[in-house]
C-alpha cells in the first residue's frame, strides 16, 4: 500500500509494539468503573489495517480483532478511532508524573514507537508513513485520544472506593492533549487490507 502523498518524510523511530485489545479495558459503572488491562491486552507480531481498524495476527497465526473495530462483536469503533498510536517518549513523560507502574503499553495502544520526547496533534497534521516502497502504508487522519477517569485512577493508583477529587482532575488535564496518545483513522486504498510489522520505521510527514 504506497503513500498517497508527495511530503518530505521524518524518520520518527521504529515500531517496537504492537498490540490488540481483545475486549474492553474499562469494567464497572459509574464511579466504580476500573481500568483493567491485565487480562485484554495481547501483543502481536503484525496489525492488518482496514477502514474499520485492525486485527492483530498473533506469533501462531491466530487473527484477533481488536475491540474497536467495527466487526468485533463487543465494537467500540466510533469512526476515527480504528488505530491509536503512543512513543516511548510520552510514557516516560507519565512514569515521570505518576510512576514506574505505566509500563510500556500499558495504555492499550496499537503500535508504540521508540521515539524520544513528546508529539503533538499538530506534528501528525500531514499523517504518517510507516514502512518503505510498495508496502508503505499512509495513515493521515489522527486526533487526540482524550484521556478517561479510570485511566486517570490506574495513573494515580487512586483507591477504587474513594470518590474522585481534584487529583483527578488535574490527572485528566495532564494526560490530554496527546499525552495519553492518539487515534488514527486508516483509509482504504484497495481490496486487500493494509499490513504494518514490529521494526518497521515510522516516518513523519511534514
Amino acid at each position: 500500500m504506497t503513500a498517497s502523498r508527495a511530503n518530505r518524510l521524518e524518520p520518527l523511530g521504529p515500531i517496537v509494539r504492537l498490540q490488540v485489545q481483545v475486549e474492553k479495558i474499562k469494567t464497572g459503572e459509574g464511579i466504580h468503573q476500573r481500568y483493567t488491562p491485565e487480562h485484554n491486552l495481547r501483543s502481536v507480531e503484525a496489525l492488518l489495517l482496514d477502514s474499520g481498524g485492525v486485527y492483530g495476527r498473533a506469533v501462531d497465526g491466530e487473527m484477533l480483532p481488536d475491540v474497536h473495530h467495527r466487526d468485533h462483536p463487543g465494537s467500540r469503533f466510533r469512526g476515527a478511532n480504528g488505530i491509536s498510536l503512543l512513543t516511548t517518549g510520552h510514557y516516560a513523560k507519565m512514569r515521570e508524573h505518576f510512576g514506574g507502574h505505566l509500563t510500556d503499553g500499558i495504555s492499550g495502544e496499537s503500535m508504540l514507537l521508540h521515539c524520544d520526547g513528546v508529539m503533538t496533534l499538530d506534528a501528525l497534521a500531514n499523517g504518517i508513513v510507516i514502512g518503505e516502497g510498495k508496502d508503505a502504508v499512509a495513515i493521515d487522519t489522527w486526533e487526540v485520544a482524550h484521556p478517561c477517569t479510570p485511566f486517570s485512577r490506574f495513573a494515580l493508583q487512586f483507591p477504587h472506593d474513594q470518590k474522585p477529587d481534584r487529583r483527578i482532575t488535574e490527572a485528566l488535564q495532564f494526560l490530554d492533549d496527546g499525552t495519553r496518545g492518539f487515534n488514527g483513522l486508516y483509509q482504504d486504498h484497495g481490496p486487500n487490507p493494509a499490513e504494518i510489522r514490529l521494526g518497521d520505521i515510522v516516518y513523519l510527514r511534514t
